[in-house]
């Protein structure tokens, strides 16, 4: 009745995946894990709002996973040397 499909529907559950999200979901809550995450809110978030809102970064201008890390590198080094000169 939930589905328009004809003759029974198969759900499969994949078990491996729900191992992993258990065991992220433990590192997360874990002392070290709330941590981390109270460190990212000042760390790394402000300085990806300043490149995408103030620069005007919004896309890659270049494909493939070595062209993006260059990319990646020239936008760390140029918000490296704003900072460094302020």
């Amino acid at each position: 009745m939930c589905h328009k499909r004809h003759g029974n529907r198969i759900m499969e559950v994949n078990h491996p995946l729900r191992l992993l999200k258990a065991q992220a979901r433990a590192l997360l809550h874990s002392e070290e894990g709330i941590k981390h995450r109270k460190k990212r809110c000042y760390e790394v978030e402000p300085v990806f709002g300043n490149i995408k809102y103030n620069k005007g970064f919004k896309r890659f201008m270049l494909a493939g996973c070595d062209k993006v890390e260059i990319e990646v590198g020239l936008l760390s080094i140029a918000h490296n040397l704003k900072k460094w000169h302020c």
